[in-house]
């Protein structure tokens, strides 16, 4: 990395952990102490940082958090337009955070922002209040080993952890290899090859309740054998694609969900009569069937036979409750 991205840098580290060791600082960045020692020095004198050595803490940190912390460095602008974008990403962002996850990493990524934004018509603040984004379908859980994830995820070991799935109503116990995160209709997944199943699976990251990173290395899954088990189906209930469902919506309905992605490899047309036909590949359809509930006598199954008696089946419990 350049000069002025290592200053960058420092500055960042020490805003998101208020208190830095040294050790820290040379690892990270790659650098030798007598470079970090000019860094420093640089930051000091240069850009008025007040950044000191806390000795009872045992790492550097800024002497007055309220003023310390504002120094700018050069390099690094933006016009108005762009530092709106810039806002508007950090606020939305911040509201997809159910559990706080991201926010302390945000935090100081918003006052770096809003210090660009100070120097703009438009205020920060001002543009915060007026966009607002709503979770209506996030599980409102606490995700206390998502941090541990993240790491076994990019450091690719495996993750020992202990989940609890709410469809069996049990706890089992597993080592994991992480494959990627997915945020999906408000909620984390966790793509991961299982060892205790010997297979592909993917986790909600709420019903993972303790994880720990292993010094084993995780086992390396394709990427196309990734994109085949999760992405060519439909939603998260996903796996290699073995059914074909093809949906048909009344012409009401269908002025909301022609302009809808149910599906990456989707095929739809429309019939003489106005309906709107849907069709794409699933492989479970628990997801799939609660989606066609929702839209209640504005679609009917065509296809597959299995897929159109289940929701004739949940229809007709459904009945029965209010008998």
């Amino acid at each position: 990395m350049s000069d002025l991205e290592r200053l960058h840098r420092i500055k960042y580290m020490i805003q998101a952990r208020k208190c830095v060791p040294i050790d820290d600082f040379l690892s990270e960045l790659e650098i030798s102490k007598a470079t970090f020692k000019r860094d420093l020095e640089y930051l000091r004198d240069r850009m008025n940082a007040s950044i000191v050595f806390d000795r009872a803490d045992g790492g550097y940190r800024f002497d007055k958090p309220n003023l310390g912390e504002k120094f700018e460095l050069p390099g690094l602008w933006f016009n108005e337009k762009e530092a709106t974008a810039l806002v508007l990403m950090q606020h939305m962002l911040s509201n997809l955070d159910q559990g706080g996850l991201i926010g302390p990493h945000i935090d100081p990524l918003m006052e770096i922002i809003d210090g660009i934004m100070g120097q703009t018509e438009t205020s920060a603040k001002e543009l915060r209040k007026r966009i607002k984004v709503f979770g209506m379908s996030a599980r409102k859980n606490s995700l206390e080993s998502f941090e541990e994830i993240g790491v076994g995820l990019l450091k690719r070991n495996r993750l020992n952890i202990s989940y609890y799935s709410k469809g069996k109503d049990e706890a089992t116990e597993r080592d994991v290899s992480p494959q990627r995160l997915i945020f999906y209709r408000d909620n984390w997944y966790l793509d991961a090859f299982c060892h205790l199943r010997n297979d592909l699976r993917s986790f909600a990251v709420d019903g993972i309740k303790k994880a720990t990173v292993l010094n084993t290395k995780a086992q390396e899954i394709a990427e196309k054998t990734l994109q085949e088990n999760f992405a060519e189906s439909y939603g998260i209930f996903s796996g290699k694609a073995t059914q074909r469902a093809k949906l048909q919506f009344t012409p009401e309905k269908a002025r909301w969900v022609s302009s809808e992605t149910w599906h990456g490899q989707q095929v739809s047309s429309f019939d003489k009569e106005g309906n709107y036909l849907l069709e794409f590949d699933y492989n479970q359809d628990p997801e799939l069937v609660m989606e066609i509930l929702k839209h209640g006598n504005g679609v009917q199954v065509l296809a597959p036979a299995a897929l159109r008696n289940k929701v004739i089946s949940e229809l007709k419990k459904t009945i029965s409750v209010y008998e």
